[in-house]
């Protein structure tokens, strides 16, 4: 009977201990339900891009918001998503927020100072927007902070000394902004900083040298400043690291384009210097005496104290001012308080920060010290092409600057921001391993670009054929041909990246099917004049030429793709080929698959359902198809009989008859020609370059 009772008694407490925790649950949850609601509000002041965040519904489940495993909210990732509204300090009841990925939006107002109350947050990436005012001095009290991305914003005023607090900090980006004052000392004091950058600022002063004496400082950008004096010899080891341009009055040895110092250049940056007042340094006017008193002083010794009298009357009065500032803005504070506004709180719990999808797919806790959206921007990551693995000399063959590192590929593509993405990849599934993401971008000197995402699954097996693809791609040089800018290879997200130049008229297939009325499908219903007409086809036939020629440098190859979505035009309709050699990287599984679309719009020559393979000739049929895709104007052709009077009936009717009868009859033959059924009958590129050549 006892037992039963003691049974009765501890099901009941049980009972009360439930109902409590899922009682403090749902407060939590509501607590950061409304957190997210209010941050929605001040970010999409529309309304409209973040429909996903709306009342009653699972806060886990709102786009770009990951939960650990207790459900609270981890991450709240929404780069380049368009949003145009502000920081609010209600980001501060996200207690448990260890990522914050803001950057490549368009917010203004001020980056919140309530940030500093979410001491879990590890990385803070608010980069490439329009933020205002000061950097708070409050983030130094923010322990766990990582990554500090505040970079291409309108911050103003000087880097506070208390981001020297940040113990683990890796990476600090402010360039691009507004910043002046000199370089505080204290940023010395951060032993894990790999990565400080303040370039593009006003900042003056000189560089202390405890930042040079930093244990893993891999990169210092200070160009574009007005800073002053003696480099530290220590920076040197940095190598390609230290940039340090466009700072006239800069001095020091054993770099190159540093003047070297004199004595008044010599002078330690981190030694406190007595206050001047903004005042210039001055020798003395009195005949080399360097004391005076009372009338005896020369006039301008009694300026000068006049001056320096006035500017501390000025600072007294400016530090008045502050506290009264600080004072009115703490009563604010309180009031603000007593209203119910989220508190500074202090939170904690920790989770993975290397992407959106890989956040969503894992609930395990970041152990290791170093976020690993750093180890993956600025570690080596995968670089077999310089290890010596594979055997085909690439990283001694290939110039350094084909070389994009993870940070470079990344700001170019505004992290691979679905706005970014090209043609039909704005439908498709974008996630690790998968092949079809294309991206527009743009490098940091302004050049246009196209990146091509290739995860490791779709790319050949063996690294060393890989590689031996890479390396052919990165040689093939020619007008006609689309060249490979760089790469970028990465094992930690296992994909690589190759950068090519961006073309700007689109593809040769926006110029067929024009509604010659200017209100068609094509390129804005422009309509190609024939001689443009002409110059294109021959530059096809160059760009074809070029790669199935054998040189010193490349052996031949087969494109096994030509279309007209591959022939890219430039604003002087120059036809460049893109997609050269793709298939030297791909697994043939990729390959093969992208036949189905070949196939349909005729460009698979014939003769591939029997034997199964590409050659030259196969190349050959596909520009044969090209040739009447643009004599007729039209995405899909009908093959005519050239006899008598039959030309009039292929050429586009939006020509209007403004064409040469003799240059289209010439082109026409090599068309047919080109797509005859038997491969033996087809002329190789060589043979049809010098019929061109006629015309």
């Amino acid at each position: 009977m006892a037992s039963d009772s003691a049974r009765l008694v501890a099901l009941a407490a049980l009972a009360v201990l439930c109902r409590s925790l899922l009682v403090y649950a749902s407060a939590a949850d509501g607590g950061e339900a409304r957190a997210l609601l209010a941050l929605k509000a001040a970010l999409d002041p529309t309304g409209r891009l973040l429909p996903s965040w709306a009342r009653g519904r699972d806060p886990c489940r709102f786009e770009g918001v990951a939960c650990d495993g207790r459900g609270a909210v981890a991450n709240v990732s929404l780069q380049g998503k368009g949003l145009a509204g502000t920081l609010p300090p209600a980001v501060a009841g996200l207690r448990s927020l260890t990522g914050l990925y803001l950057h490549y939006n368009a917010l203004h107002g001020a980056v919140p100072r309530e940030l500093a109350g979410l001491t879990r947050l590890t990385d803070v990436y608010l980069n490439v927007n329009n933020f205002s005012g000061p950097v708070p001095p409050e983030i130094g009290n923010m322990a766990s902070l990582q990554v500090l991305q505040l970079c291409y914003n309108q911050l103003t005023g000087s880097i506070p000394t208390q981001l020297g607090l940040l113990t683990k900090l890796t990476v600090l980006a402010l360039q691009s902004n507004h910043l002046n004052g000199a370089i505080p000392a204290s940023l010395g004091d951060l032993p894990e900083l790999m990565r400080l950058d303040l370039s593009f600022n006003h900042l003056f002063g000189s560089i202390p040298v405890r930042l040079a004496r930093l244990p893993r400082l891999a990169a210092l950008d200070v160009r574009n400043n007005s800073l002053t004096g003696s480099v530290p010899s220590e920076l040197a080891k940095l190598e390609g690291g230290f940039q340090y341009g466009n700072n006239a009055d800069l001095c020091g040895t054993g770099l190159p384009d540093l003047r070297p110092c004199t004595s008044s250049d010599l002078i330690d940056p981190d030694r406190p210097q007595p206050f001047s007042a903004g005042i210039p340094p001055r020798t003395s006017s009195d005949g080399g005496h360097g004391h005076c008193t009372g009338t005896h002083c020369p006039p301008s010794t009694k300026a000068l104290a006049a001056v320096v009298v006035l500017a501390v009357i000025l600072l007294a009065a400016t530090a008045a001012g502050l506290l009264a500032f600080s004072w009115l803005r703490w009563r604010k504070q309180r009031t603000a308080a007593g209203a119910g506004l989220p508190p500074l709180t202090a939170v904690g719990g920790r989770c993975s920060a290397e992407a959106t999808t890989t956040m969503k797919e894992s609930s395990s806790f970041r152990k290791s010290a170093s976020s690993t959206l750093v180890s993956l921007e600025y570690s080596s990551g995968w670089d077999p092409l310089a290890d010596g693995r594979s055997g085909v000399g690439f990283s001694q063959e290939v110039s350094p600057s084909l070389r994009f590192n993870m940070e470079e590929v990344e700001s170019a593509t505004q992290y691979f921001s679905e706005l970014n993405l090209l043609g039909n990849n704005k439908s498709s599934n974008n996630s690790k391993g998968s092949f079809a993401a294309t991206y527009r971008g743009t490098l940091r000197d302004g050049t246009p670009v196209v990146v091509t995402r290739l995860g490791q699954t779709c790319c050949k097996q063996e690294e060393a054929e890989f590689l031996k693809g890479l390396k052919l791609l990165a040689e093939l040089r020619h007008d006609n041909v689309v060249g490979l800018r760089g790469f970028c290879c990465s094992r930690a997200r296992g994909e690589c990246f190759l950068v090519h130049d961006f073309v700007p008229n689109g593809s040769l297939s926006q110029f067929l099917d024009v509604d010659g009325g200017g209100g068609g499908a094509g390129h804005g219903g422009h309509v190609l004049e024939w001689s443009t007409r002409v110059s294109i086809i021959k530059g096809i036939a160059k760009g074809i030429g070029y790669l199935h020629s054998s040189r010193a440098n490349k052996p031949p190859l087969v494109h096994q793709s030509i279309s007209a979505d591959k022939v890219l035009v430039d604003y002087t309709y120059k036809p460049l080929i893109s997609g050269s050699g793709l298939h030297k990287l791909l697994v043939d599984d990729l390959v093969f698959s992208t036949l189905k679309a070949s196939a349909a719009m005729g460009y698979l020559a014939p003769e591939y359902t029997t034997v199964g393979r590409f050659s030259e000739k196969s190349d050959v049929y596909a520009f044969g198809v090209i040739v009447f895709q643009i004599l007729t104007g039209k995405r899909k052709t009908m093959q005519l009989p050239l006899d008598s009077g039959s030309v009039d009936e292929l050429i586009d009717g939006n020509l209007k008859g403004c064409y040469s009868a003799t240059e289209a009859a010439k082109l026409a033959k090599i068309a047919l020609v080109c797509t005859s059924e038997n491969p033996d009958q087809r002329p190789t590129m060589e043979e049809l370059l010098q019929e061109l050549d006629t015309l």
